[in-house]
């Protein structure tokens, strides 16, 4: 079984998805960790999105993994990178890496092998349309942009990294246009997506309503 959840930032997939991936006994995989891994690898090494001969050069060195758990670890080079991918410099940065078609492609590999273990939930920006098509069941979140920031601001501020509300809310207005108007896998929402706005849900409603649906799809639950 395969659950796709994509939305924009801040939107709740990675928290949607560690609970039903606990609640079904199944894996996650967070496919924004894996793009703020690229993110912080290419960062280390001064190479900017703009420099797609670099990018191109060093994408055969770079190795990502995820290990699955209460929370999943995230694996760059052999080092433990869960906590220092959440850094605002690699918020300001991510979307641009992200709509490099060359990352982008070697990142769906990826993500397609991990899915060959057994079923998963996975939540990103492209997972129902184009590296999961054929999902058992696909989400999509949303929630307004007030609902957004705020989130986002606790968040950031739970791991002692300081940030402003309007400084918060331009990096995800910008990161919304980015990922929807990429030429290569922009964020949309598929015909087939189960739409679920959690503006007003908090986490234990946002779970109960995937389940319902899950369990109308597929029988379990």
């Amino acid at each position: 079984m395969i659950i796709a959840i994509d939305g924009h930032s801040a939107c709740g997939k990675s928290t949607l998805a560690k609970d039903l991936a606990k609640e079904l006994g199944i894996t996650h995989i967070d496919s924004g960790a894996m793009y703020r891994a690229v993110t912080l690898y290419f960062r280390k090494r001064n190479i900017f999105p703009n420099d797609l001969e670099g990018i191109r050069k060093n994408l055969p060195g770079l190795e990502i993994s995820i290990v699955p758990g209460e929370t999943c670890t995230v694996m760059l080079n052999g080092d433990v990178v869960t906590e220092s991918i959440r850094a605002s410099d690699i918020n300001d940065w991510v979307s641009d890496y992200a709509k490099i078609p060359e990352i982008r492609k070697k990142l769906v590999e990826l993500q397609r092998s991990m899915a060959k273990r057994g079923s998963v939930v996975m939540d990103g920006r492209d997972i129902g349309s184009v590296v999961f098509p054929n999902a058992t069941i696909k989400f999509f979140l949303t929630a307004d942009i007030r609902t957004r920031t705020n989130r986002r601001l606790a968040e950031l501020r739970a791991k002692g990294i300081p940030a402003a509300y309007e400084a918060v809310k331009a990096n995800l207005i910008r990161r919304d246009q980015i990922d929807s108007n990429r030429e290569d896998s922009p964020l949309i929402q598929c015909e087939d997506a189960i739409v679920i706005d959690n503006s007003k849900l908090d986490v234990a409603d946002q779970q109960d309503v995937a389940l319902r649906y899950i369990a109308e799809r597929t029988q379990i639950g």
